[in-house]
């Protein structure tokens, strides 16, 4: 039998995605942003201007291309892969706008939009588009200026205003840039952190079925192949023998339920703490006694957290087979260590009977693995476990281990 296989992570889709998603949140950014500058640009023409009409076809326009843009965006961002049509289609939006405002503070605002979309969706090779873009506001701030004949101060502002789309454009190709180099870093770090977990997964996993299933698994084929010539020379050792081999087989079908039960109860897509409170309650409502969980919100090595879990739910049968009880506590805490640091600490008291051990050798020799098995899983990750009598009646069981194992 081998380990489970883990998935192995999707770095090329992942990547993909990523290089995808800085484009369109910039993208996504500057369309609204330019909605509204523009929109604010053109309604306070509304007060300078008597064709009001004008204005609220500007209006209609920004609008209009800003919802569809927008929408668009959002339904298909991997549109951002091939901007070229969008680009065109938004220019012949900045014409429109050019005419219908004459010119209007509108138009620039809306120009400058657009280089920052351009330089969102191409980065620095959007210096064609830019150029265009440029040129076309100063054609616009040039006639402005013919038919308005502003003073000199308001005239340098216009006649400049154009390099505005430019600084605008450099700016989102530089943002762009900066968010996908953050979401590389992102997805290169989460990738890293999952193949880690995989390969822990797989090593527990291994150790798991070599030192259960494995074994007994050994044990049950040298029976087996002591088998045939026992039924010739000792039909009574054969008996014995035969029994072995049945016993051995239903040991490790258990074992191997007992390890599959253990990846059911830890699932690693929750929290440790919330893996805590669902074990113990829903052992509660299976056991029908009352449990209170306190567990801090950690997070262990997964080393560690599957073996904590394995302890609680053992420790939980424990209580249900032997101690009488009428209440237990959990508890999950991180103490301050005395030489390692801190320390992941599980409680599990209850009011029963009361259990104290003073030898483990013995309870092993006794056949009481349940304890022996809780002590082994602590010392793998390397941790302890300390089982001690609760004044007035009871058992307290903790398990004290590194937040990363060793």
């Amino acid at each position: 039998m081998s380990p489970a296989a883990v998935p192995a992570v999707p770095t090329t889709t992942t990547t993909t995605t990523a290089a995808a998603a800085a484009p369109a949140a910039i993208a996504r950014a500057v369309l609204l942003g330019r909605a509204a500058v523009a929109a604010t640009a053109a309604a306070a023409g509304l007060l300078l201007v008597d064709d009001w009409w004008r204005v609220l076809a500007v209006l209609a326009t920004v609008a209009g291309a800003t919802v569809v843009s927008v929408s668009l965006l959002t339904r298909w961002p991997g549109l951002v892969r091939h901007p070229w049509p969008a680009l065109t289609a938004d220019l012949a939006v900045a014409v429109a706008v050019l005419l219908l405002s004459r010119g209007g503070m509108a138009f620039f605002c809306w120009v400058a939009g657009s280089a920052a979309l351009g330089g969102a969706l191409l980065g620095r090779r959007a210096g064609l588009l830019w150029t265009v873009q440029v040129g076309l506001g100063f054609v616009a701030a040039g006639s402005v200026l013919r038919a308005n004949d502003p003073p000199p101060d308001v005239a340098a502002f216009i006649a400049a205003f154009p390099m505005v789309a430019l600084l605008a454009g450099l700016g989102a190709a530089a943002a762009t840039t900066a968010l996908r180099r953050h979401l590389d870093l992102a997805v290169e770090v989460i990738g890293a952190a999952q193949r880690s977990a995989a390969a822990s997964e797989r090593a527990r996993l291994a150790r798991e079925l070599h030192d259960s299933v494995a074994k007994t698994l050994r044990g049950v084929s040298f029976a087996a192949l002591a088998l045939p010539s026992s039924l010739r020379r000792h039909p009574a050792l054969a008996e014995q023998l035969a029994g072995t081999v049945s016993r051995g087989a239903e040991a490790a079908a258990r074992e191997a339920r007992q390890l599959l039960e253990g990846l059911r109860i830890d699932p690693l897509d929750r929290g440790f703490a919330d893996t805590v409170r669902a074990t113990g309650h829903a052992w509660a409502d299976r056991a029908g006694i009352p449990v209170t969980v306190d567990a801090a919100p950690v997070e262990p090595s997964v080393e560690v957290r599957y073996e904590l879990v394995r302890i609680l739910a053992e420790a939980l049968q424990n209580v249900e087979r032997h101690a009488d009880a009428r209440h237990v506590h959990i508890r999950a805490r991180v103490v301050a260590g005395a030489v390692a640091g801190a320390r992941l600490e599980l409680l599990v008291q209850d009011d029963g009977c009361g259990f104290v051990p003073r030898d483990l050798t013995a309870l092993q020799a006794g056949g009481h693995l349940g304890i022996v098995g809780m002590a082994e899983r602590a010392r793998a990750v390397g941790g302890s476990l300390r089982v001690s009598a609760v004044p007035h009646g009871g058992t307290a069981l903790v398990a004290t281990v590194p937040l990363t194992a060793r």
